[in-house]
């Protein structure tokens, strides 16, 4: 993704909600190292302004460490591994992850308990990951080819439909909550 890009899907969410005070700071190379992969820089960018956040009551963008546990980014790349690989004992992969050294890595989730995850290819770099999406209670998967950042904002401005999200996100008047301890 260019620098272009990055700054556009982030100056499209800033419109649709002005950025907290007090940008958020992580150690990327210990996340990336417990992670076994490098993020993407919109992402990074992503947490850096807004942090873990909560996006017209619904969509959850994890953040590791984030002050609200249940959104931790490490904690849910961790569960959410063996859930879906005890999850394809019965049901069949999504055919993007049937290609040798594919995985996927969540970075959002929902309130109905979807789940939004980069597509982690062998040979890509992290700046070339796309998003998945998968149905909370089913085997629906949806493909976006589209950085995360990107994703969030076209979700919100509509200019992105998912089958698979809510038919009633986003809203008309946007919500945006940057997440705290409970």
């Amino acid at each position: 993704m260019t620098i272009l890009a990055m700054t556009n899907a982030l100056t499209r969410l800033s419109a649709i909600a002005p950025a907290p005070s007090g940008p958020r700071q992580k150690d990327w190379g210990e996340v990336e190292h417990i992670l076994g992969a490098e993020l993407p820089a919109d992402y990074k960018e992503l947490i850096h302004v807004y942090g873990g956040s909560n996006w017209d009551d619904y969509l959850y963008v994890l953040e590791p460490g984030c002050p609200n546990e249940n959104y931790d980014l490490i904690e849910w790349a961790e569960h959410q591994a063996e859930d879906l690989e005890d999850l394809w004992e019965f049901e069949k992969k999504p055919a993007e992850l049937e290609v040798e050294g594919s995985r996927v890595i969540p970075w959002a989730t929902t309130d109905n308990g979807e789940c939004l995850y980069w597509l982690v290819r062998s040979g890509r770099m992290s700046d070339q990951w796309t998003i998945m999406v998968n149905e909370a209670r089913g085997d629906r998967w949806e493909h976006f080819s589209v950085p995360c950042t990107q994703f969030l904002a076209s979700a919100l401005d509509g200019e992105l439909r998912s089958t698979i999200l809510s038919s009633l996100f986003p809203r008309a008047a946007h919500e945006f909550r940057q997440l705290g301890a409970v």
